[in-house]
C-alpha cells in the first residue's frame, strides 16, 4: 500500500504502559522525529492515539459457515470477498492481520500493488491437518476424496509434511499453521484429542525454524497444547481448555496464546440463524464459557497473550466484539498490549505495535481515554480516524 506523511498533534499517545502528551510525525509511512513545516496536520487535541491494532487470527478466505464451501468454492470468489473482509477490518482499526489458515501470495501481491485498501497482511497459506483432523471438512458418512482447499490441506506423514512446509515458505508464507486438536467447525474430531504425532509436529517445526519462521497451532485442550509446545510450537491458537499446569508450561517455553473469544460468542448468538450445523453448535458450547478463563490463567502464569478473532462467513462484523470480551477477561491495558506490542512480537516485526521512531505510521485515534472508558476500544463510533502508513483511511 502507498505511504503518506502527516503530523498528528495534541494527542495523548499510548507508549505501552501509559498515555503521554506528544505529537506523532509520520514521513513516507514511518514515524520520525520531525515531519517539517509542510506536512499535513491532523489536530488530535483532546483525543487518544494508539498504535494500529493487530488481529493475529484472521481468515480472509472464510466466506461461508460451511467447511466444504470455504475449501472448494471458486478461489476467485473467495479472493474478491476476502478483499472486502480485509478492507472492513482496516476500517475498524486493524492495520495489520495475520491470516492463519488461507491466503496466498497472489492476495499479498494485490495488497502490495495497492489494488484495494487493506491492512498489512501476513499469511500462512492453507493450514496443515491430518486425515480426519480439524482441517478435514468431510463428515463421517461422506465418501469423497479431499486433499486440499483454500484454507486447509490434509497432509499425513513426516516427509509429506516437510515438503508441504517448504512449499509454503517458498511461496511467501509468514508462518506455518497446523491443526493440533479437534475443533468446533470440523465434524468428526473430538475437541480434546491431540492431532498429529510428535514426530510429525517436530518435523514441521524443524522446517519452519530452519527457514527463520515459526509454527502456530490450533489447540484447545491441555493435552493438545502440551503436545504442541513439547514439539516447539510457538503460537497456540484458542487454548480455551488449558489448566494452570499447561499455562505455566507455555510460559516456561516462551509460547504465546492467541485467544479468539469473538468467534465463540458470535457462533453462540448467531450461528444457528446463519446455518451453522448442530455438531459445531454443540462443540461451541463446550469451549464458549472457558475462553475467558484461559485468558486469565495465561496472564497469571506470565504467558504472552495476543489477540485474534477467527470469524467465519457473515460473522466477520463481530470483530470488535472480541475486544470487549478480552477486556472483560483481563483489562483494557492488557488487551491494548495484546492487540499491539504482544502481537507485534509474535509476528516478529519491530516496526509494528508502537509509535516510536522508526515504527510504521499506523495508528487509531480514539475519542476518549480507553483506560478510563474501555468501550472506546470496541465501539466503532469512538474511532475518530484510522491511519495506515501515514494515510488516513477511515
Amino acid at each position: 500500500m502507498g505511504t503518506g506523511s502527516i503530523s498528528i498533534t495534541g494527542a495523548q499517545v499510548w507508549d505501552g504502559a501509559v498515555f503521554t502528551a506528544r505529537d506523532v510525525h509520520i514521513v513516507d509511512g514511518r514515524v520520525v522525529s520531525d515531519a517539517g513545516a509542510d506536512a499535513e496536520v491532523l489536530d488530535a487535541s483532546g483525543r487518544w492515539l494508539v498504535p494500529g491494532l493487530i488481529d493475529a487470527h484472521f481468515h480472509a478466505y472464510a466466506t461461508s459457515m460451511d467447511g466444504f464451501e470455504n475449501e472448494r468454492g471458486p478461489l476467485s470468489y473467495a479472493a474478491i470477498n476476502g478483499t472486502r473482509r480485509l478492507t472492513r477490518a482496516l476500517q475498524r482499526g486493524f492495520t495489520t492481520v495475520r491470516d492463519v489458515a488461507g491466503g496466498d501470495i497472489g492476495l499479498a501481491q494485490a495488497i502490495d500493488a495497492d489494488l484495494f485498501l487493506s491492512p498489512r497482511y501476513h499469511f500462512t497459506g492453507p493450514a496443515l491437518s491430518q486425515t480426519g483432523g480439524h482441517g478435514d471438512p468431510r463428515s463421517a458418512h461422506v465418501d469423497v476424496c479431499f486433499s486440499h482447499g483454500h484454507m486447509c490441506e490434509v497432509v499425513d506423514g513426516v516427509d509429506n509434511l516437510r515438503l508441504a512446509v517448504r512449499n509454503r515458505l517458498r511461496t511467501g508464507a509468514h508462518a506455518i499453521k497446523v491443526m493440533a486438536s479437534g475443533g468446533v467447525f470440523s465434524l468428526v474430531d473430538p475437541i480434546r484429542n491431540p492431532q498429529y504425532s510428535a514426530e510429525e509436529l517436530r518435523a514441521v517445526v524443524e522446517e519452519a525454524t530452519r527457514r527463520g519462521s515459526y509454527v502456530c497451532a490450533h489447540a484447545y485442550s491441555s493435552e493438545a497444547v502440551q503436545h504442541a509446545v513439547n514439539a516447539g510450537i510457538r503460537s497456540i491458537e484458542h487454548g480455551n481448555l488449558i489448566d494452570e499446569e499447561t499455562a505455566s508450561m507455555m510460559a516456561a517455553a516462551g509460547a504465546f496464546l492467541v485467544p479468539t473469544l469473538a468467534a465463540y460468542d458470535a457462533m453462540d448468538r448467531r450461528g444457528a440463524s446463519i446455518g451453522l450445523n448442530e455438531t459445531s453448535l454443540a462443540k461451541n458450547a463446550v469451549v464458549l464459557e472457558k475462553g475467558q478463563d484461559a485468558v486469565r490463567l495465561a496472564h497469571a502464569a506470565g504467558v504472552r497473550v495476543g489477540f485474534g478473532t477467527d470469524l467465519m462467513g457473515d460473522l466477520e462484523d463481530d470483530q470488535l466484539a472480541g475486544v470487549r470480551l478480552q477486556v472483560a477477561a483481563s483489562s483494557a491495558a492488557d488487551t491494548l498490549r495484546s492487540m499491539t506490542s504482544v502481537n507485534a512480537e509474535l509476528i516478529g516485526d519491530e516496526a509494528l505495535g508502537h509509535l516510536g521512531k522508526g515504527a510504521y505510521g499506523d495508528a487509531v485515534l480514539l475519542s476518549s481515554d480507553p483506560l478510563a472508558n474501555p468501550s472506546a476500544l470496541w465501539e466503532q463510533n469512538a474511532r475518530v480516524a484510522v491511519v495506515r502508513a501515514g494515510i488516513v483511511v477511515a
